[in-house]
């Protein structure tokens, strides 16, 4: 698979840079599948994590998972020698503007909300990460649960939803913390390295991004279990094209279908003898899925789970084990092992 891309800028592994064929040059008329034919590229939109929080924007840097995840569609709709076209965006407004306009034909890496879907006129597919709200805290606080908290310093920016979901849900449940409120992350993460405070609390992806940054001061903090919000991570399309969306989020069952039944990349090629009837219906042994979405090679996953591996795969090598995070399933994890990653049937 190749990469159409310029003006690069590599950001934790991945390389961004602004599309080489504008949407709007093409025929408004046409279905955003035909767009992306005739371009023989698709042009996507990833939210690059800022050097410091603009206060709405609270995910770590994603946009390894979310260069994966437009790899995996462009094999969907061109095949095996797909490219792709990166644009980035500072922040989730101005991808979803950008996506509004035409800019771009996909944007990966925004919150879904009813507000966006309303303001900008279009869908989300279904999450491609998990994030939440937590605790990072200091190891030698020997703090085990958010009720171990009382009476700890715990710093949060100031003016974020973490601000206030923190200070309400530790009131709800009667956690008398001693929140410390700062006005930038950097000198909230410099708080916890100099032990200011006893914990942060941020979206779990800032959380590893933070220890990550700090890995003599922080390496051995501890992220709490405990969860105070779900914010998921998803793919963004502009309404009114159905079969467009229909690809999208099939592409995302896909890759989740995949690690489920066990397909990698190394053995997709083999698992095409299957008998198992899942396996057989993923890989386009009956042609059906690829009618329904209205693709012309019927082994449409197939080639994209041999170009980007299942999910699992692209999780690992981005933002897990191998990746620049190191953060573990988690949440993330298939709904077998009790995570939230969920398929419909790919058929």
């Amino acid at each position: 698979m190749k990469l159409k891309l310029m003006t690069l800028a590599c950001v934790t592994g991945a390389c961004i840079g602004a599309p080489a064929l504008a949407a709007a040059t093409l025929d408004p008329a046409a279905s955003t599948l035909d767009k992306v034919r005739t371009a023989q590229a698709l042009s996507c939109g990833v939210v690059i994590a800022p050097e410091d929080w603009n206060k709405t924007d609270l995910h770590g840097p994603l946009a390894p998972l979310s260069a994966e995840i437009c790899k995996a569609v462009a094999v969907a709709a061109l095949g095996a020698s797909a490219k792709v076209a990166f644009k980035a965006y500072p922040a989730e407004l101005e991808a979803e503007a950008g996506l509004h306009k035409g800019e771009v034909d996909l944007v990966v890496g925004v919150t879904p909300n009813a507000t966006a879907m309303w303001q900008w006129d279009i869908r989300f597919a279904p999450p491609v990460f998990y994030d939440a709200q937590g605790f990072l805290v200091r190891h030698d606080a020997e703090v085990t649960s958010m009720a171990g908290l009382a009476g700890r310093k715990v710093c949060v920016v100031e003016g974020t939803d973490n601000e206030s979901i923190l200070l309400a849900r530790t009131v709800a449940r009667g956690i008398a913390i001693n929140p410390l409120p700062f006005q930038e992350e950097g000198e909230m993460d410099d708080g916890l390295a100099v032990r200011h405070c006893d914990a942060i609390s941020a979206n779990l992806s800032k959380l590893a991004q933070v220890r990550m940054a700090y890995p003599k001061q922080l390496g051995d903090d501890v992220i709490l279990p405990d969860r105070l919000t779900l914010s998921p991570v998803a793919p963004a399309y502009r309404q009114g094209d159905t079969q467009w969306g229909m690809i999208v989020d099939w592409t995302i069952y896909a890759l989740i279908q995949a690690e489920a039944s066990g397909i990698t990349r190394a053995n997709v090629a083999a698992q095409r003898a299957s008998e198992d009837p899942v396996v057989k219906r993923l890989l386009g042994v009956d042609w059906a899925t690829s009618r329904a979405l209205g693709l012309v090679a019927h082994d449409w996953s197939a080639q994209v789970i041999a170009a980007v591996g299942n999910y699992g795969e692209i999780y690992d090598r981005t933002i897990g084990p191998q990746g620049a995070l190191k953060m573990p399933r988690g949440l993330n994890a298939l709904w077998l092992h009790g995570g939230l990653m969920v398929p419909l049937p790919v058929q």
